[in-house]
């Protein structure tokens, strides 16, 4: 991380979709992360430390509800928006420890026990315990309910079976939420979540995979593992609508995520512009520059808009204990797909100002490039958030009469599965 960098401005935060919460948790971020430095070389030992780091700081209270030690009553996706923003634009690995210690215990938070709170939640919150989320199969990425591993009842709990890949946090996290199939019949009505502790006999977390953004990756191998009934998380068959709700709380930050790094980048492209010297005058004198920065500007905003409405809509629905005002599910999917696919061409157009330096391994520009592209993969990938809007727009106003018939592409469930699935790096 650069100590000299500028951080972002906050002028957003006075956009009517944040209150006095909001722009505090902004204003004391920002001083706190500007002042870290952490060695991030070493991925697995960096996450580490940015999770006690996280944890020390408080930070990581947003992650957890009030009742398990956390800093709001519930889990608020507009912080959640502001505190990855931040974070992503100083060090998207910061961002990263912090996002998997909210997706990887979001699902105990929504359907765990008393029990189940007080052993995890708390512990997350403090940075005590990392958190996993264990989703993905080699052959059941966009499609949830093809998932092959399986989860048979023995006289004093479950033995787990299968494989699971692109976990984040694997062979690092202290505790996994799993789904697998209870009643492999019933598809993606058949799966059911458990927590599994890391020392659990018969998992393996030993086969890591390596990225072009580093990141703690591994695939997990259950073989006759066996937990306790009270491992199951939440109903017996009600774990795919268990995995939409954890997702669904956190999809918006995800694109959070993609706007501090490509508000990096145009940072690190104004900078570099002003103080290029190229013909006599600064590379920012160029009219051709002034035209790039300003699309870089307002591809950010684009996105933001998006981004901030998505999670105003979900905080509004929660508060009120109605469904949102308009489509959440679609309001999602829109920022999600904008704000990386926004961030990836702002962060392009900012290595190719900076020329020969862009490439150069080590600068920051360059880490950014790698950094954002597994944005428009990860939570559901940037064409499966086109299906989810479309399939929106043509779903008829309630009152009205279907007008036509919609394109195939599977059940509502299918489809928000190839939604929610965490395909991380």
């Amino acid at each position: 991380m650069a100590a000299s960098a500028v951080d972002p401005s906050t002028t957003h935060l006075e956009l009517p979709f944040f209150d006095e919460a909001h722009r505090a948790l902004a204003h004391d971020l920002l001083p706190w992360a500007r002042a870290q430095s952490v060695d991030e070389r070493d991925d697995r030992a960096a996450c580490r430390d940015w999770v006690r780091r996280l944890g020390d700081a408080g930070w990581l209270r947003y992650c957890v509800p009030a009742a398990s030690g956390g800093a709001l009553d519930r889990l608020d996706s507009r912080a959640l928006v502001v505190l990855r923003e931040t974070l992503a634009f100083h060090s998207p690995l910061a961002d990263f420890a912090f996002a998997m210690q909210g997706l990887g215990s979001g699902a105990i938070t929504l359907a765990g026990t008393a029990e189940q709170h007080a052993n995890y939640l708390a512990p997350v919150g403090r940075g005590d315990k990392i958190a996993a989320f264990a989703l993905s199969e080699p052959d059941a990425g966009s499609d949830v309910g093809a998932m092959a591993m399986r989860a048979e009842p023995t006289a004093d709990g479950w033995r787990l079976a299968g494989e699971k890949t692109w976990i984040s946090n694997g062979g690092l996290a202290d505790f996994y939420c799993v789904f697998a199939k209870t009643d492999p019949a019933a598809g993606s009505r058949g799966i059911t979540a458990f927590i599994v502790d890391a020392k659990t006999p018969g998992l393996d977390t030993s086969s890591h995979i390596d990225v072009m953004a580093p990141h703690p990756l591994a695939t997990l191998r259950f073989d006759g593992c066996v937990v306790p009934k009270s491992a199951q998380l939440g109903e017996l068959n009600g774990g795919f609508k268990l995995a939409m709700r954890t997702l669904d709380i956190f999809r918006a930050s995800v694109a959070g995520a993609a706007l501090g790094m490509g508000r990096r980048a145009l940072t690190e492209g104004v900078q570099h512009s002003q103080k290029r010297k190229m013909f006599g005058q600064t590379l920012a004198d160029f009219q051709l520059t002034q035209a790039k920065l300003g699309e870089m500007a307002a591809l950010i905003d684009a996105g933001a808009l998006l981004t901030y409405r998505a999670a105003w809509m979900r905080d509004d629905s929660e508060r009120r204990g109605v469904p949102a005002v308009g489509d959440l599910t679609a309001a999602a999917a829109m920022a999600k797909m904008t704000a990386t696919e926004n961030a990836s061409r702002v962060i392009d157009m900012a290595l190719q100002m900076h020329g020969g330096l862009g490439v150069k391994v080590g600068s920051k520009v360059e880490s950014l490039y790698r950094d954002i592209r597994s944005l428009r993969i990860y939570e559901g990938a940037t064409e499966v958030q086109q299906l989810i809007i479309g399939k929106s727009v043509l779903r008829p106003a309630p009152g009205r009469p279907k007008a036509g018939t919609a394109p195939s592409g599977g059940s509502d469930d299918a489809q928000r599965g190839a939604w929610g699935q965490k395909e991380r790096p």
